[in-house]
């Protein structure tokens, strides 16, 4: 039952960053919580309709920087325990998508003080030995920007509903913003924690229901996430939590007559295969989906001849290398004019041969791991092509998998303008430098444009005000997120909303009411209150009774 009044949500603040400095309470909770996941082998169900489901299939949950040490075993569910979830998630339509829309935030609001409470060690835990984030990476995505996104959202929320037209004497027009009509298909990659949690709980805020698939690469970090959201009294049925292949589960999800919408992160190829999935079933489903991606990038570090050397050189090892460079945001193209190359080159190689990589919970360590064999191969081969081709390693390019899938953080710089390695997404800690004429500028600015096919994120580097005006100008679509000094990582959730354009997805927005928007549909209302009782227009009189004077 709905209660009287228009409510406000606390005023959101985004999450402070505990440093977890030596001798501070929040290392010695979060090493004992390591010590003790590390020494447990749990069994990770699905969940679905409230219910944990297990299979006679797993598959091993590992550290990518201990691979042979097994966290958890994870059920691996099939086509029909995808239907089980899209069963579940139609059961608990009807109620939640009628909930008042304060009772369905305060769910999440709810998780976001249990996460930056009594959660907090367990989440960012999980995330360091499934994912192999080092503890500051941990920190800031599993921890921070979960909250951020649940708090932030609650007051997008209010920001949409009150969106309303105008009405004039005697009618009143009303918009309300209903859940879509089916469910929303949520699929989630393994480098960001808060990805998948801000995937699947967004539409829920709305009144959707879910199926979220994570990746299997981050599968203790979500099963975690999803016993949070329980603790915090989300309904059953309202997100189900579904393990398995890609194909497997999207084939069944995406053959439904009642999607309603995806909600992805991921790879470009994998986005675009589904929305051709879709393309070619839409004539089956009830209503056309919402599509929403944010997908792949080639985010480059561009530098003007006025920039600070120094400056230059710690966005890229920050943008190029925090995480292995596995985020959809890093540095991986550099493009440094010749008169300030020698300073930024010194000083890279001075400071990427000083960086630790190693076990994460090492908290020296500034690496860890990159999350699988498939990943490993992928980085090794592109060190070696740059070898091959003639390319300068100027520090870095040594793989070693005997432990664990480590690669170094490795710079390369070519002569060639269209390398292979300034065009494709690597995923990984290689950076690729192409120095320019400082006299070229305005070629540069189109280089830059045009040299890959993605528009996620990009910086450029200048003390002079006219160019940066020309960057922002010229490199208007390159970049949906766009950074004037300072590195290409780091959104944060209401500050700068994140997604990008051409092949980087469709720029909706995550961490605005842009993202939310898209999971509800509008009905329009008009009420009159005093309603016609003659169906005559007055220009239907005859002309006898015209007016006269």
């Amino acid at each position: 039952m709905s209660a009287p009044g228009i409510f406000k949500p606390p005023t959101p603040v985004n999450e402070p960053i505990l440093d977890y400095a030596p001798g501070s309470p929040e290392r010695e909770a979060l090493r004992q919580r390591l010590r003790q996941m590390e020494g447990e082998r749990i069994r990770i169900p699905m969940v679905i309709g409230g219910k944990d489901v297990d299979t006679g299939e797993t598959f091993e949950a590992v550290m990518p920087h201990r691979k042979s040490h097994v966290l958890a075993d994870v059920a691996k569910g099939g086509p029909e325990h995808v239907q089980q979830a899209i069963d579940a998630a139609r059961a608990a339509h009807a109620e939640w998508s009628r909930m008042p829309w304060h009772e369905r935030a305060a769910v999440f609001l709810r998780a976001a003080e249990l996460l930056s409470g009594p959660w907090r060690s367990t989440v960012n835990a999980a995330t360091m030995l499934n994912q192999s984030k080092t503890v500051h990476q941990a920190e800031i995505d599993a921890v921070c920007e979960m909250i951020d996104f649940w708090r932030f959202n609650a007051e997008f929320v209010t920001r949409i509903y009150a969106e309303q037209p105008y009405s004039p004497t005697g009618i009143w027009n009303r918009m309300e913003y209903r859940a879509l009509e089916g469910f929303v298909l949520a699929v989630s990659p393994f480098n960001f924690t808060c990805i998948g949690g801000n995937l699947s709980s967004s539409p829920a805020l709305m009144g959707n229901t879910v199926v979220w698939k994570p990746a299997s690469t981050a599968a203790l970090s979500a099963y975690y996430l999803m016993r949070l959201m329980q603790a915090a009294g989300l309904p059953d049925g309202v997100i189900n939590l579904v393990y398995g292949s890609g194909a497997t589960v999207g084939s069944a999800a995406l053959g439904s007559p009642e999607l309603a919408g995806i909600h992805f992160t991921g790879s470009t190829e994998v986005f675009n295969s589904m929305w051709a999935t879709v393309g070619g079933n839409v004539g089956s489903y009830r209503n056309y989906p919402r599509i929403v991606g944010e997908t792949g990038g080639k985010d480059f570090i561009l530098a003007h001849p006025s920039a600070e050397a120094e400056a230059v050189a710690t966005a890229i090892v920050r943008g190029s290398f925090e995480y292995q460079g596995q985020k959809c945001s890093a540095a991986s193209r550099l493009y440094i004019p010749s008169n300030l190359w020698p300073e930024v080159k010194e000083r890279l190689v001075e400071d990427v041969t000083s960086i630790k990589m190693g076990d994460v919970a090492d908290f020296e360590n500034f690496m860890g791991a990159v999350i699988d064999a498939g990943a490993f191969r992928t980085h090794a081969d592109a060190i070696e092509e740059a070898r091959s081709a003639g390319a300068e390693i100027l520090t870095g390019g040594s793989v070693d998998d005997s432990e664990g899938y480590f690669v170094e953080p490795t710079v390369i710089a070519t002569e060639d303008k269209g390398f292979r390695l300034l065009r494709d997404e690597l995923f990984g800690p290689i950076v690729t430098t192409y120095v320019y004429d400082e006299k070229r500028w305005d070629d540069t600015l189109r280089l830059v444009d045009e040299t890959a096919p993605y528009g996620l994120t990009g910086a450029v580097f200048a003390t002079e005000r006219a160019a940066i005006d020309d960057a922002q100008d010229a490199l208007r679509y390159a970049a949906g997120n766009f950074y004037v000094n300072d590195k290409p990582t780091g959104a944060v959730v209401g500050q700068q909303p994140f997604g990008g354009a051409r092949a980087s997805g469709t720029n909706d927005k995550a961490g605005s009411l842009w993202n939310l928007i898209r999971w509800v549909t509008p009905r329009t209302i008009k009420e009159t209150f005093v309603p016609p009782t003659d169906y005559r227009y007055p220009y239907l009189g005859p002309d006898g009774d015209r007016p006269t004077g």
